[in-house]
């Protein structure tokens, strides 16, 4: 990885995996020669909360064009050294494949008998790059395991870097008593045979949990955690591809099983988030976070007091998809409150600093641990009624009077 590094040269564009394909052995390579990152672009897709990869802050000369605003871009960003992109999973890939990258460098799995290389845990976003990479890297990993996916021949690659390094993981979350009720009401709008797409965090692991009690679940998002694994062991996910994601995101073991299960079939963003794919299939469950929705249904899901925390990622194509899908429900879910209730997190109308992440027309229901607000073919006022109705009890009243304040001037 050294090596790597130093080939480095001022000007050059360079592809990093991200999520649970960055290449911890070449990120420690970088931040043992900062001065090797004058002059140099990074590009990658890297997650808040799982990435660290600042690569723009390895030297001041130094940038990096992002897609989601981690809180450690923030000085960098202010700087003027992130390119952060405003867009979503599929334009992310529309962007990354039309970049002139001159280096892309990929973790994989060692080669199988025909020596064809694995791209093991996370397929999402480096075959995008593939085509127009000028040179490419692959980062042998013993660690990392071969999956049901995309490969690569060896000889594509124009060299190769056998270095044995830890994988990024990701913790067991725990959810709390009403991230438990929030995911109840949740398993009440899932039906068996549905297809289900979830994100990631401990609003996802109280939802999985909750379908324990239903049969012939599938699942097809962008990614999935060690959480979806008591769904296959209890029956209710089962079958070969009844899985489909692009990245896995735990810890070994998972990673492991996730290797050894024919339940798990991994593939491109490309496919995973293809809203022509998505609306083909019958019965699709997206199911999204969102940090605040207002009384007219719009959803929030990227930024807090006015200020970007995230992005949009894969959610725009998945609430899409299953919007198109026969049978298909574009749910979101939130808790009710934050600050221990001193903040309702359905608001009259959005602050002017907020960004939509989903347009009013887009969700169909809204989960609370207070219940379900189903705003399908509801007019604005019953729309309301709906979500104040889920909303946190303290905050009901003055949502109620905020809204008929707000009908004067529709």
């Amino acid at each position: 990885m050294a090596d790597v590094v130093a080939a480095l040269r001022p000007g050059m564009t360079v592809f990093l995996g991200g999520v649970s394909g960055e290449s911890l052995a070449l990120r420690d390579a970088l931040r043992a020669a900062p001065e090797r990152a004058a002059g140099v672009r990074f590009v990658g897709v890297f997650f808040p909360g799982i990435n660290e990869g600042v690569y723009a802050a390895l030297h001041p000369a130094a940038r990096q064009r992002a897609y989601f605003m981690l809180p450690e871009f923030r000085p960098v960003f202010l700087d003027g050294r992130i390119e952060l992109v405003p867009t979503d999973y599929l334009g992310a890939w529309s962007d990354l494949s039309q970049l002139e990258i001159d280096l892309a460098v990929m973790q994989t799995s060692e080669p199988d008998d025909c020596g064809r290389l694995s791209l093991g845990v996370c397929h999402d976003f480096a075959p995008a790059v593939w085509a127009r990479a000028k040179w490419r890297i692959a980062h042998i990993n013993p660690a990392m395991p071969r999956t049901r996916g995309h490969t690569f021949a060896l000889d594509e690659y124009d060299a190769v870097v056998e270095a044995e390094a830890d994988l990024v993981t990701y913790p067991s979350d725990v959810a709390s008593a009403p991230l438990t009720r929030l995911g109840q009401h949740v398993a009440g709008v899932v039906r068996d045979g549905d297809t289900v797409q979830v994100g990631i965090g401990r609003m996802v692991t109280a939802v999985l949990a909750s379908l324990a009690g239903h049969r012939r679940l599938k699942l097809h998002a962008g990614m999935t955690t060690q959480a979806v694994m008591p769904l296959i062991e209890q029956g209710a996910i089962s079958g070969r591809d009844a899985v489909t994601v692009g990245v896995a995101l735990g810890d070994p073991a998972f990673y492991r099983r996730v290797a050894a299960d024919e339940t798990f079939r991994f593939a491109p963003v490309c496919e995973t988030h293809d809203i022509r794919r998505l609306a083909a299939i019958d019965n699709l469950v997206a199911i999204n976070a969102a940090l605040e929705v207002d009384l007219f249904g719009q959803i929030n899901c990227d930024t807090l007091g006015g200020q970007l925390v995230a992005g949009v990622g894969g959610m725009p194509a998945f609430a899409q998809g299953a919007k198109l899908s026969a049978g298909g429900r574009a749910v979101f879910t939130l808790l009710s409150s934050a600050s221990r209730g001193a903040v309702s997190r359905i608001v009259p109308r959005f602050d002017p600093a907020a960004l939509v992440g989903a347009p009013r027309h887009i969700a169909d229901l809204v989960v609370t641990e207070h219940g379900v607000a189903d705003l399908r073919g509801a007019t604005l006022s019953e729309r309301a009624a709906r979500l104040i109705a889920v909303a946190a009890p303290d905050h009901r009243n003055a949502l109620q009077a905020a809204w008929h304040a707000q009908c004067v001037s529709l």
